[in-house]
């Protein structure tokens, strides 16, 4: 199963442009952009778009509800 999440990407003049929801949000150019376009060249969608917010810092990482619940975040 395809996830979208949103994010689509688009290589003009050695430069990759990644965009999420049709914002940009970043641009990669020189060493980086060959080697970030070459992998998305090798992975499926699902890959791709895993790579793309990871390249943005655009994802969860898992510890928001553990976070919420921490002592320090607890009004008293």
């Amino acid at each position: 199963m395809n996830e979208d999440l949103g994010f689509k990407f688009n290589r003009v003049k050695g430069e990759v442009t990644i965009y999420h929801h049709g914002k940009r949000a970043t641009v990669l150019r020189g060493a980086k952009a060959k080697e970030v376009e070459q992998e998305l060249n090798d992975c499926d969608f699902n890959g791709q778009q895993q790579l793309m917010a990871r390249l943005t810092g655009n994802y969860k990482r898992g510890n928001e509800k553990l976070a919420k619940n921490h002592l320090r975040n607890k009004s008293w």
